[in-house]
């Protein structure tokens, strides 16, 4: 499988990102075989984000 520039994003508008949401994320990236994820809460002002790895697809 050919790797492309293609990241996978959740965007929630929370006031907080919970657990859930993170097993979310690390869920799709083992689906989808991408590496690179991140968390983007446009629930709150400062849009805080999570850059998460999925080291299981790296070589």
């Amino acid at each position: 499988m050919e790797k492309s520039g293609v990241k996978g994003f959740i965007k929630k508008a929370l006031n907080f990102i919970i657990k859930l949401i993170y097993m979310q994320l690390t869920n799709y990236l083992k689906c989808t075989k991408m590496e690179l994820g991140m968390l983007i809460n446009f629930g709150t002002p400062s849009l805080p984000y999570k850059r998460m790895i999925n080291l299981r697809n790296s070589n």
